[in-house]
């Protein structure tokens, strides 16, 4: 499978972050992150699977909202956690 065949891609949306200054949960927590990862399905902000909440991995578990990009500067990539593959 390529990267444009990926099945998920058809629930990438125009999303804007719901939490632009951060993780949404650990924001809420009062905990800090590493890196940060947006839903391209709802615009939810979560953190990665190197920080302690996982929580861009816990919010594509709940919602089946496969597909995040890398909401790091200068960074432009997508990740789908259902294939555990870049698309």
């Amino acid at each position: 499978m390529t990267m444009q065949d990926d099945p998920h891609l058809s629930m990438v949306r125009p999303v804007t972050p719901g939490t632009p200054q951060g993780c949404e949960e650990c924001l809420a927590e009062g905990s800090g992150w590493v890196h940060l990862r947006m839903c391209l399905t709802c615009g939810h902000v979560g953190c990665c699977d190197s920080s302690v909440g996982r929580h861009a991995r816990v919010h594509a578990a709940r919602t089946d909202h496969p597909i995040v990009r890398s909401y790091e500067p200068g960074e432009d990539w997508r990740w789908c956690f259902v294939d555990e593959a870049m698309v």
